[in-house]
């Protein structure tokens, strides 16, 4: 992982990186800001020069490399920063990782005055963005290994950078669960992985039900949907409860291995990126591993329902009835609505055993999350007005995005069943709202402290932007550590 380095006598000066400002509108071009510390003699001059003549805006991420044969540095690197705010700096972070990916180090002056704010998104971008998942041999693997920030005074930086670290760090896991193939991925390697990661942290303690404690406790959400597969379900519960902790989190996640939609079997193309749909479950988990890292004080405990769908003889066929923990009957008539089924035990547990403060889930839901809102931005549903205001900022704030979304009441007589307590997939259309409405049924006294994000479409992007590289996202882990943060 890349090294970061605050440093106020910066020494390895082969490139070096400027932050380009916008220009105004009393027609002052756009041009390097004055940086904190002394550069090599004559080029601040040369990148005021070179600006115009690129025609460099400053927007946040635009990027200029200009080779200097002999000089020092060899290689000086133009970045816009767009209006200064954090997410200019983390995009702008992303774009210096590429630009000089085939050098070993590069060092970025920042300005006289940097806020810790921007400090902290430079340093996710620049982690975030030169983030890479392979399996095999990688001939063209990034050169790049560190990253001078030259500062004033590095110790006013420490701690945000130390946080921005943490998050990225974070970030980056959900993205390596979230990418493994399926192959390796099963429930069982899942919970696996979470239990390495948690290993030896103050304050954490792991629970992982197996498909006999599950049957045992009347878990049948997530024993229907495990049913199909060689590889059995789990239930992970992982809980961060430090001692001055004032407010309990439960972070519930979709952890569907893969999904081959069940006997209600999806198309190839919906298929084979199912891998991913257990973003929701790796992005809680994260979290609350991040939430011991920072020893936020807040106690959280992450649910992550693991089963994988598949299609065999024991698989659970539409038209069954699941009774899931707690009592609650769904009738589901459509096995590729797989995920609500595993969410709806977990929210029963945490409502009747866990009794938290707040109750949030993520979940790769539904399609019709990116039908409504593209491939940017989560659906987020809640009947709470701050609860839902609060976690709206924190996302923002975090460069991830969210809209909330309706529940209206007069949908919910289409989660009617003339066999069970409610019809899991309901066919009236407005997929993403009627999932809500189902999982809001499990939440009984919590219903005004719930929230749930559907986040299918941002958990996966097709190429490389700003601080998102192609592949899985791990959205979520930034905005509820941002959220998680602002809690006592």
């Amino acid at each position: 992982m890349l090294a970061i380095r605050l440093t106020a006598e910066p020494d390895r000066l082969a490139t070096v990186a400027l932050p380009v400002r916008p220009g105004d509108a009393d027609d002052v071009p756009a041009g390097p800001v004055p940086t904190a510390v002394t550069l090599p003699d004559g080029v601040g001059d040369e990148a005021a020069a070179l600006a115009p003549l690129a025609r460099l805006t400053g927007r946040a991420g635009e990027i200029r490399v200009q080779l200097r044969p002999g000089g020092v540095p060899e290689r000086l690197v133009l970045v816009g920063i767009g209006d200064g705010d954090e997410a200019g700096w983390r995009s702008a972070g992303a774009a210096v990782v590429r630009a000089a990916k085939d050098e070993s180090h590069v060092t970025l002056a920042l300005p006289v005055g940097v806020s810790p704010d921007s400090v902290r998104g430079l340093v996710e971008g620049l982690m975030l963005g030169s983030y890479r998942f392979r399996l095999g041999a990688d001939d063209k693997a990034p050169a790049l290994v560190g990253v001078d920030l030259a500062v004033a005074d590095p110790d006013a930086h420490q701690q945000a950078v130390a946080v921005a670290r943490t998050t990225a760090r974070l970030t980056r896991l959900a993205r390596d669960l979230t990418n493994t193939p399926s192959s390796i991925k099963n429930p069982e390697w899942f919970a696996g992985q979470i239990a390495e990661a948690a290993e030896g942290v103050p304050g954490l303690r792991l629970r992982v039900r197996e498909p006999e404690q599950l049957a045992a406790e009347g878990f049948g959400g997530i024993l229907a949907v495990g049913a199909g597969s060689a590889s059995g379900p789990r239930l992970v519960e992982l809980d961060w409860q430090p001692d001055d902790a004032r407010t309990h989190v439960v972070l519930v996640g979709k952890g569907i291995t893969f999904d081959t939609g069940g006997i209600s079997i999806k198309p190839v193309p919906a298929m084979k990126l199912m891998r991913k749909d257990m973003a929701g479950a790796a992005a809680v988990l994260a979290a609350t591993l991040g939430a011991a890292a920072l020893r936020l004080p807040v106690r959280v405990t992450a649910l992550a329902p693991l089963a994988e769908n598949m299609v065999s003889g024991t698989a659970f066929r539409p038209g069954d009835i699941i009774r899931h923990y707690g009592g609650l009957t769904s009738e589901t008539t459509n096995s590729d609505a797989e995920g609500r089924l595993v969410l709806a035990d977990a929210l029963a547990y945490a409502v009747q055993e866990l009794k938290p403060d707040l109750l949030i889930d993520l979940a790769t839901l539904t399609g019709a999350n990116a039908v409504a809102l593209g491939s940017r931005t989560g659906a987020l549903y809640s009947d709470n007005d701050q609860l839902a205001k609060d976690l709206l900022a924190a996302i923002d704030a975090a460069g991830e995005s969210a809209w909330r979304m309706p529940l209206p009441t007069d949908y919910v007589e289409y989660l009617g069943s003339d066999l069970a307590d409610l019809h899991s997939a309901p066919t009236q259309g407005g997929g993403s709202v009627l999932a809500a409405l189902y999982l809001r049924e499990f939440t009984g006294d919590l219903r005004e402290r719930w929230l749930h994000i559907d986040m299918s479409a941002p958990s996966w992007c097709e190429r490389d932007d700003a601080e998102l590289t192609r592949g899985a996202t791990g959205w979520g882990v930034r905005g509820l550590l941002r959220w998680l943060g602002t809690l006592s």
